[in-house]
């Protein structure tokens, strides 16, 4: 025996998905200060592009777009000049951006 489904419990679904869905917005927003920043794109011999954010002669953020895969970026959090590293192993603080709608 199958039971109705009432309207009001579609409407209830339908807007507990909307919810989940995110805008463009804060969370978009990098974790560091660019306002007044330059962008300074090049592309390397294997097609990699690298967008260079300084703010004055400051290296603020560094975005790498592959020719695949996704874009990653590394950061200087701490506004020291230098990309934050991993003091363990000395590898940059590499980050991607995983879900976006």
């Amino acid at each position: 025996m199958r039971l109705p489904v009432p309207p009001p419990a579609i409407l209830l679904a339908t807007l507990a998905l909307a919810a989940c869905a995110t805008t463009p917005g804060q969370a978009d927003a990098p974790p560091v200060d660019l306002t007044g920043a330059e962008v300074a794109a090049r592309t390397l011999d294997n097609g990699d592009v690298v967008e260079e954010y300084r703010v004055g002669t400051q290296l603020r953020m560094v975005k790498i777009t592959p020719v695949r895969g996704a874009p990653y970026y590394l950061y200087d959090r701490d506004g020291d000049g230098a990309l934050d590293r991993d003091d363990a192993e000395r590898l940059p603080q590499t980050y991607w951006k995983l879900f976006s709608w």
